[in-house]
C-alpha cells in the first residue's frame, strides 16, 4: 500500500516544536529588551512651560548654583522638591528680568498661581523612596539622576526600576560618597574607595542591604 505522506512530512512535528520554541524565545528577548525602562523611560524629555537650563545654572562652568539651592527638601524630606516662583525671581528680578522666556514665570509671580512644571522623575505609586535618606547615607544625585548639570532640557537618565534600585542595595560601595560631595557632579570614587565605603557604612551604622520587599512597598 502507497504511503499516503512523503517520508520527510515525519520531521514536520519536530520543525514545529523547533519553531514554536525558537518563536517564544524571540518574543521573550523582544519583550525583555524593548519592554525594559532603559528602552521606554530613560531618555524621556518632556518639553517644560518654561524653558530651563541645568546646564548652565549648575554646571562647574557655568553659574555653579548648588542643586540645594532650587530643591530644599532633598537633605530633610522624602521629596526634592520643585523651587517656588519667587526662588526664580529672587535672581531674575535683576537679571535678565525682562526676558521674553521669562514671561511665564513673571506672570506666576503676579498670579500666585505655581508654574505647572512637567514631572521627569516619579516611582510608582506603590514605591516608597527618600530623597533625604539616600543623601544622609552619602549617595550622590548623579547616581540616579545622571549628569544633570550637562542637561539643556531634563531628561530621566536612569531606569529606576526594581531591578536597578537593588543594584545598588545590594552593593552600595561605589555610590557613597563624603557629605560634602554629595552634589558634586564631577564626583568620582578613588582608589580607597572600598575603605571609605566601609567607615561610612560603620560611622552612619548602615546596616546590611535593604532588599526585603517591605523596605519600599509600605
Amino acid at each position: 500500500m502507497a504511503q499516503i505522506f512523503p517520508q520527510w512530512t515525519n520531521k514536520a512535528p519536530f520543525v514545529v516544536l523547533a519553531g514554536v520554541g525558537f518563536s517564544l524565545v524571540v518574543v521573550v528577548g523582544l519583550v525583555w529588551y524593548y519592554a525594559s525602562p532603559w528602552n521606554t523611560d530613560v531618555g524621556y524629555r518632556p518639553i517644560q512651560p518654561v524653558p530651563y537650563s541645568h546646564k548652565l545654572h549648575a554646571n562647574i562652568d557655568s553659574l555653579s548654583l548648588d542643586c540645594r539651592f532650587c530643591h530644599t527638601g532633598v537633605e530633610t524630606s522624602p521629596v526634592a522638591g520643585i523651587p517656588p516662583t519667587q526662588t526664580c525671581m529672587n535672581c531674575h528680578n535683576m537679571i535678565k528680568a525682562d526676558s521674553d522666556k521669562l514671561a511665564l514665570v513673571r506672570e506666576s509671580l503676579k498670579s500666585g498661581t505655581p508654574i505647572a512644571w512637567v514631572r521627569v522623575h516619579k516611582s510608582p505609586d506603590y514605591v516608597y523612596f527618600d530623597h533625604s535618606a539616600h543623601l544622609t547615607a552619602g549617595v550622590g544625585c548623579a547616581s540616579c539622576h545622571g549628569r544633570i548639570d550637562e542637561m539643556e532640557v531634563v531628561a530621566q537618565a536612569k531606569p529606576l526600576s526594581m531591578g536597578w534600585c537593588l543594584e545598588c542595595h545590594r552593593n552600595p560601595d561605589d555610590h557613597l560618597r563624603p557629605a560634602g560631595e554629595i552634589t558634586n557632579m564631577n564626583w568620582t570614587p578613588g582608589a580607597n574607595q572600598a575603605e571609605f565605603a566601609k567607615k561610612q557604612k560603620q560611622f552612619l551604622d548602615i546596616q546590611a542591604p535593604i532588599t526585603d520587599c517591605t523596605g519600599c512597598h509600605r
